[in-house]
């Protein structure tokens, strides 16, 4: 852990991912001198909270993180995870304070990029702006695919498009696309997907017992991507057929 936090941008595995890509050297290096901290989060422990002034973005460096948003009866809904080399508080940029609550799933890390430096620097540096705008992008297209998981009647298909767009961002780190752990409570992805623990825990079942998947605790294999790829397009083409 000490090693992770003493990683600078120049030397992050994660730097072609995050803010860094497409900067050259001298570039990255003015970059790694605006991060104000690098912070160590124990699980549960609070990033931000919603309606907060923001002051800062936030790579994730290492571990995980939770979105969620809580009404007045202080009811939460999850709204999505964020996993290495993403970047938390964009919603921000708009109004100026937080939109959602976001807490540390594990053991996790964060740079923190104060605001008005970083706005600065992509004034100075058109490369930044431009993987900035890069990241705004695919965070607007996360949020739509993330979306499209409530289009799925099936809570099978549900559990199955979650899986799959999982195993997308984990090949998009560099790590295997067909085994990985859960850092999320199933509660927390039933929340998200709309399904009891129940039925998360049959959905893994069922998966399983199609010989899909297989599960271990938070463990998870994916025996056949396109077995997983077909749960969800036939679930699409019933839901077309009905409507």
């Amino acid at each position: 852990m000490i090693h992770t936090l003493s990683t600078t941008c120049l030397t992050c595995r994660l730097s072609d991912l995050c803010l860094p890509n497409g900067l050259d050297a001298s570039e990255i290096e003015t970059l790694a001198i605006m991060i104000r901290k690098t912070r160590l989060l124990q699980t549960g422990e609070s990033l931000y909270i919603q309606n907060d002034q923001c002051q800062s973005l936030f790579a994730v460096k290492s571990g995980s993180f939770r979105r969620f948003i809580t009404n007045k009866q202080g009811v939460e809904q999850t709204m999505g995870f964020y996993l290495p080399s993403e970047i938390m508080g964009l919603d921000a940029l708009f109004e100026g304070k937080f939109g959602y609550n976001v807490n540390a799933l594990e053991t996790s890390s964060v740079c923190e990029l104060p605001l008005t430096r970083l706005n600065e620097l992509c004034i100075q540096m058109p490369s930044l702006q431009h993987q900035l705008n890069r990241i705004l992008s695919k965070e607007i297209s996360d949020i739509h695919q993330q979306f499209s998981i409530l289009c799925h009647t099936s809570a099978k298909a549900k559990m199955a498009l979650f899986l799959l767009m999982l195993s997308k961002r984990y090949a998009s780190l560099g790590y295997s696309n067909t085994t990985f752990n859960l850092s999320m409570r199933r509660q927390d992805i039933g929340n998200f997907l709309g399904l009891s623990n129940e039925s998360i825990s049959r959905q893994l079942t069922a998966l399983s017992k199609d010989k899909i998947i297989t599960v271990h605790q938070r463990a998870i294999h994916i025996i056949d991507l396109n077995l997983l790829q077909s749960v969800v397009t036939s679930n699409a083409v019933q839901c077309e057929t009905t409507h």
